[in-house]
């Protein structure tokens, strides 16, 4: 039986570490990673990369770096998803911001010129705690944001490494688009005193105007790429549209979503959060 070839793009990333790891315990699947450092490297800045990474691949796994909000990401999405059909890739997964009106447009690119499609939305991950943005100030032990009081469905990117791999192997997901969240709404305030308590640390919340947290951005000479982009996400996806729960995990999989808490006490059994 000939093997499936499978691009799996930020496969150093969050979900496409786990995409990657999930894949690895499939029969009959070959996987080829894409990022910059590979053999065969990949770079979304560098669209003289994509054609050799795409040769002989059956389906692709997207996710764009830093985010689809972006004001290049619509351009690239395109200019790559034409590419990758013209040279015979059959199906295409996007990984897409929830809520996020620009990456809908990256969505619509997707659905014009894969053969084959899944889109799978999510916003914000239970892992920028443990494993991005959010972990140095819980080391700090004082976590100061804005939006303080925003609900917000925190998703588990173990939970979407799932649903990516089940659409990736099943085409009955082709043409579905899969909006993710966790089971349960919670503000940041929540989520940190949740993380205190499972550590047993004293881990202060200090909200913020949005123009504070720029200015303190700024003072730690955040680059202001990163800053604009977090500034986006926290002024425009955290104002109120997402807070809504859904039920597309469990129909994918078959599951309920991981909550919060159960990420929260796994994690700190690592000893990450440990100052």
């Amino acid at each position: 039986m000939n093997k499936k070839k499978i691009l799996v793009l930020g496969s150093n990333g969050k979900t496409g570490r786990r995409v990657v790891e999930r894949l690895e315990q499939v029969e009959n699947i070959e996987i080829r990673l894409g990022s910059r450092n590979e053999k065969i490297p990949f770079d979304w800045e560098k669209p003289q990369t994509w054609e050799a990474v795409l040769q002989d691949i059956d389906s692709v796994y997207i996710t764009f770096q830093p985010d689809l909000a972006i004001p290049s990401a619509e351009d690239s999405i395109e200019n790559f998803t034409r590419l990758a059909t013209k040279l015979g890739v059959q199906k295409m997964v996007l990984l897409s911001g929830r809520g996020e009106k620009e990456a809908q447009l990256c969505e619509e690119m997707v659905k014009q010129n894969a053969k084959n499609w899944t889109i799978v939305q999510a916003s914000w991950f239970n892992q920028n705690f443990s494993e991005s943005i959010f972990l140095d100030p819980i080391l700090a032990g004082i976590v100061a944001l804005p939006r303080a009081e925003a609900l917000e469905p925190f998703t588990d990117a173990d939970d979407i490494a799932d649903v990516v791999t089940a659409v990736l192997l099943d085409d009955k997901h082709n043409g579905q688009t899969y909006e993710l969240t966790g089971p349960k709404l919670l503000t940041f305030k929540q989520v940190i005193k949740e993380i205190a308590e499972v550590t047993g640390r004293n881990i202060t919340f200090q909200s913020l105007s949005l123009e504070e947290y720029n200015q303190m951005l700024v003072e730690y000479q955040v680059p202001e790429d990163h800053i604009w982009l977090v500034n986006y996400l926290f002024e425009q996806v955290l104002d109120g549209r997402n807070s809504t729960i859904t039920s597309d995990i469990e129909k994918v999989l078959g599951r309920k979503a991981k909550d919060f808490s159960a990420y929260a006490k796994e994690t700190a059994q690592t000893g990450i959060w440990n100052s």
